[in-house]
């Protein structure tokens, strides 16, 4: 690992996933969500993949939820999503998705957050905007983050950039990241490799850091 003024720096990906340093974050991995990709089971088999390594290397975990208001809450800026995402050019026309108790909302079961990890909501893209993950991740004394979910071009690319202008080092599993829109989704993973901020991997060379790690081997 290289240094410069007592500082360690690190660069590959086996330096990034030191296990008191990273911690993983599934992004939004909801029921009403998964349900408009295109691939939601294949998607959920890689993340289950990438959390069950993190969780045997004894990582810490993270959950973000997106989160709709009743109308009666809800602003300009989110109702000109709603409209936007629902394809309606009337306010009285949209829909809350996401609200607390929709079965939408939910955390799709497979991969059931257990006592010992975070599960956070949120409004907006960011899953660092407005809530309290980079507070979690500094007191942990985190500097990395591997983040899984959907969707790529949607919520995982703002994610990855906000985390990289907060200092931290983002980890992207590109095949444990769902898309809306396939060409956008390539578009974000482009344009984060050519930022230089985030490291761009895959599912079996992340579990294989995360094995490696917490002294699993194959069988």
């Amino acid at each position: 690992m290289n240094g410069a003024y007592g500082l360690n720096i690190p660069q590959t990906l086996e330096e990034v996933c030191d296990p008191q340093r990273v911690a993983l974050l599934v992004y939004d991995m909801q029921v009403g969500i998964l349900s408009q990709i295109a691939n939601p089971d294949k998607v959920t088999l890689q993340v289950l993949k990438v959390l069950t390594a993190a969780r045997n290397a004894c990582v810490r975990v993270f959950f973000s939820r997106h989160l709709s208001l009743p109308k009666e809450l809800m602003g300009m800026f989110q109702f000109r999503m709603a409209m936007a995402w629902q394809r309606t050019n009337s306010p009285e026309q949209v829909n809350p998705w996401f609200l607390r108790d929709a079965p939408g909302f939910q955390i799709t079961p497979e991969l059931l957050p257990r006592r010992t990890e975070g599960v956070f909501d949120k409004l907006t893209m960011s899953a660092f905007e407005g809530t309290w993950l980079d507070f979690a991740l500094r007191d942990c004394g985190i500097n990395a983050f591997i983040i899984v979910g959907v969707a790529t071009e949607i919520g995982i690319e703002p994610t990855a950039r906000h985390g990289a202008d907060l200092g931290y080092i983002p980890v992207l599993v590109t095949d444990a990241c769902g898309a809306g829109n396939g060409d956008a989704a390539k578009r974000s993973i482009d344009s984060l490799k050519f930022a230089g901020d985030a490291l761009i991997t895959d599912t079996e060379t992340i579990c294989d850091v995360l094995r490696k790690r917490s002294g699993v081997r194959n069988a």
